[in-house]
């Protein structure tokens, strides 16, 4: 039966795609299977790419959509390590044990910070199947590390959600007794340094054979410390000073003209602050509940907010220009062919916590949760200058420019709302898909399916054991499915963070941005909020009083669905 499916699948992908090579989705028997490249950014906003309506210069990203596939509606699970543990292990985050953030146990199976021994990751399954396992960049799902999880190289961060660019001290390179790069002084920034290594990888397989390999590039950027070498800041720098109303209001026509949002969608309000409390400590302008317009801001206020946004494009630039080296390379060595790429953010953009941003001297003197240092800086002459810089105080760059990350959504990361959970989602792969430049929307998929499309792909099994462990059941389905749309139309999908909550079914999404799910169910009666995302993607028109019953019939969906994915118990 399962054969018969596959056939199936790849006779339907066949003709969608114009002339599926091959015969079926393996290689030939004699070839060696594709390589895949999974590409990971961090904190980008749904509209932040070229190709997804954004102004920031992004040509290879935007080469990789021109000829391959666009998803309008991939989601994650609205935050980092969350989304990475499903990323990795196919499953809902909660099933994987991260419900939180990494190396905080709250004593619940789904909320241990660590994946757990129920869970197998891509690295593991593709080793089995002979792959060369690589791992570059930031880790942050807890312990044990990527080389106790399938990885036979890697080189990042493991703990925390964010390094200083400038400084080298955080990252390590694994196994501990593997020669590392070095770099002079002045010389070393880490979106650089992360993709030095995977291409030193990439060269490590090459010499050693001709199997494929796994390659998880996953970039610590754009997340905060918002950071840029200066001649990518240089590009932008004037570019932002129209404020964040015309850049929405840019990138939402654009989106239409491009196909990624329906012609139909309604650009949502201003969003609400993630903090009201320190805006208002911070003198933030307007009703002290949402983000202001941009007129309202004084003349250093705008100069100053419009340089971080400068500093965000040009570090989402770098990411761009690097994964270029890293598409060269497959160019240049005759792999890009035969290599799937998938990109993707592992969630919506950042709004903490409110719209002038905050900064903190540097990494050792940061403090966690929600005592930050030095809110409500404002920069001018030469302190504005050296923003994000190796110089330059660490920073994010506020609430506002997040809004228009998010365009045309409300909300940002953290959140279950769209803007939270929606993610760009470039497929590329020249080897199985001749279509070319495709904006694909007509179902939806989700981040436990990369695992799925893995498995499928490199023809190997998820495994039902695994070191000694069982194996929850993989959550995920094969992308490949979803593109031949023999993935049901009515897919369930849940979500839960930090007690925001949402599921979605066919058209219909319950959403509730109130923090009120512990212990067995809703510790209170929440307000639900009921759209219809086929007709309403930036969530505009709140239907829940039209629909009692589908808010009550998919209200207890989800709760059933949380009890059966350990999102429940609650703390």
């Amino acid at each position: 039966m399962r054969n018969k499916m596959k056939l199936l699948r790849a006779l339907a992908l066949a003709l969608w795609a114009g002339g599926y090579v091959g015969g079926s989705l393996a290689a030939n028997a004699a070839e060696p299977g594709p390589n895949i490249l999974v590409i990971l950014a961090d904190d980008l906003g749904y509209s932040d790419l070229g190709s997804y309506g954004g102004e920031i210069n992004t040509p290879h990203l935007d080469a990789l959509a021109a000829n391959g596939v666009r998803f309008t509606q991939m989601y994650n699970s609205a935050r980092c390590c969350p989304s990475r543990a499903s990323l990795l292990t196919g499953l809902y985050p909660h099933q994987a044990g991260m419900g939180v953030m990494a190396q905080n146990d709250q004593g619940l199976p789904g909320y241990r910070g660590q994946m757990g021994n129920n869970t197998v990751t891509i690295a593991e399954v593709l080793r089995g199947a002979g792959y060369h396992t690589f791992g570059s960049g930031k880790w942050h799902v807890g312990f044990p590390g990527p080389i106790e999880r399938g990885f036979d190289e890697f080189y990042g961060f493991l703990e925390d959600y964010g390094v200083d660019s400038w400084e080298p001290r955080w990252m390590q390179r694994f196994p501990t007794d593997r020669p590392a790069r070095t770099y002079p002084p002045g010389e070393f920034f880490a979106t650089d340094a992360i993709t030095d290594h995977a291409l030193d990888f990439l060269d490590l397989a090459e010499q050693a054979d001709d199997r494929p390999w796994f390659l998880y590039l996953s970039y610590q950027a754009p997340h905060f410390p918002v950071q840029a070498p200066p001649e990518f800041t240089a590009k932008y720098e004037e570019t932002y000073h129209v404020g964040w109303d015309v850049i929405r209001a840019r990138r939402f026509a654009r989106m239409k003209e491009l196909g990624v949002i329906p012609p139909e969608t309604k650009l949502s309000a201003l969003s609400p602050l993630p903090r009201p409390e320190l805006a208002e400590k911070s003198g933030v302008p307007g009703d002290g509940m949402h983000n202001p317009a941009w007129e309202m801001l004084d003349l250093d206020r705008r100069a100053d907010l419009a340089q971080r946004m400068a500093v965000f494009a040009g570090m989402v630039d770098n990411m761009d220009a690097n994964i270029g080296r890293v598409v060269e390379h497959l160019r240049a060595t005759g792999q890009l062919e035969n290599t799937l790429i998938l990109f993707m953010s592992d969630n919506g953009a950042c709004g903490e916590w409110e719209t002038f941003g905050f900064e903190y001297p540097d990494l050792d003197a940061r403090v966690h949760g929600n005592t930050l240092l030095n809110p409500n800086v404002l920069h001018t002459g030469e302190s504005l200058a050296r923003l994000g810089g190796p110089d330059s105080p660490l920073f994010s760059y506020g609430s506002g420019w997040a809004n228009a990350g998010n365009t045309p959504f409300t909300l940002y990361k953290m959140y279950t709302h769209e803007a939270g959970i929606s993610t760009p989602f470039i497929m590329h792969w020249p080897a199985r898909l001749r279509e070319r430049g495709k904006v694909f929307t007509s179902r939806y998929a989700h981040f436990a399916d990369i695992m799925a499309t893995c498995v499928d792909v490199a023809e190997t099994e998820y495994p039902a054991t695994f070191a000694g462990h069982a194996i929850t059941p993989l959550e995920g389905i094969s992308i490949l499915d979803t593109l031949t749309e023999t993935v049901p139309a009515d897919r369930v999908l849940t979500f839960e963070h930090w007690r925001h909550t949402a599921i979605r079914e066919g058209d219909w999404k319950l959403v509730s941005k109130v923090r009120a799910l512990g212990g067995d169910g809703f510790s209170e009666d929440p307000k639900l909020e009921l759209y219809n995302i086929r007709l309403d993607r930036a969530e505009t028109r709140d239907r829940a009083a039209e629909h009692p019953d589908k808010v009550a019939r998919l209200r207890s969906k989800m709760l059933d669905e949380f009890r059966r994915t350990w999102v429940l118990p609650a703390p």
